[in-house]
């Protein structure tokens, strides 16, 4: 009973502090898009915390943390959204990440998903097709550092020997 104690408290820390790296990266590493918001490197976290924590742990590391990253921004309009679409992330990263070579597939859909969440998010916000569709290019920079930042740091992890808990 303890042990088992013991590794749920491990896992809610790993949470904890997953939540605040990809809030912390997200608010800190920003770059203005031209096209309206910024691009950060807040999906190199949100990707780990689907590889390390598993898909409900990393949902809400990889949706808080970006929601937290939003709300403290001031783009309260984004929360409900950035929530879903990045916990989305962190499930598909969770669920399809074994092996390496699986990893960098893994964090390739994961971005995708980015890019087609937000598009439609957009959508829904009221920029219309063509506002919603101008998002495009920003989401899929963003998305290259990610699936970079993911897989460069991730493999440092892995050296160092922590594996998923």
């Amino acid at each position: 009973m303890e042990r088992k104690n013991s590794e749920q408290i491990k896992k809610l820390c790993m949470t904890a502090m997953l939540t605040a790296l990809v809030c912390v990266s997200t608010i800190v590493v920003r770059i203005p898009s031209p096209l309206g918001g910024y691009i950060n490197l807040g999906d190199t976290f949100v990707i780990i915390s689907g590889w390390l924590l598993g898909p409900v742990y990393g949902f809400i590391a990889g949706g808080m943390g970006s929601a937290f990253a939003d709300l403290f921004s001031g783009y309260t309009a984004y929360v409900p959204g950035t929530l879903i679409i990045k916990g989305i992330m962190a499930l598909i990263c969770s669920f399809l990440s074994s092996g390496r070579a699986k990893k960098l597939i893994s964090s390739v859909i994961a971005e995708a998903v980015m890019i087609i969440g937000y598009y439609f998010y957009a959508v829904i916000l009221g920029y219309g097709l063509n506002g919603a569709f101008q998002t495009i290019p920003g989401n899929a920079v963003q998305g290259v550092l990610g699936i970079i930042g993911s897989v460069v740091i991730g493999e440092i992890v892995v050296r160092i020997g922590n594996k998923r808990i």
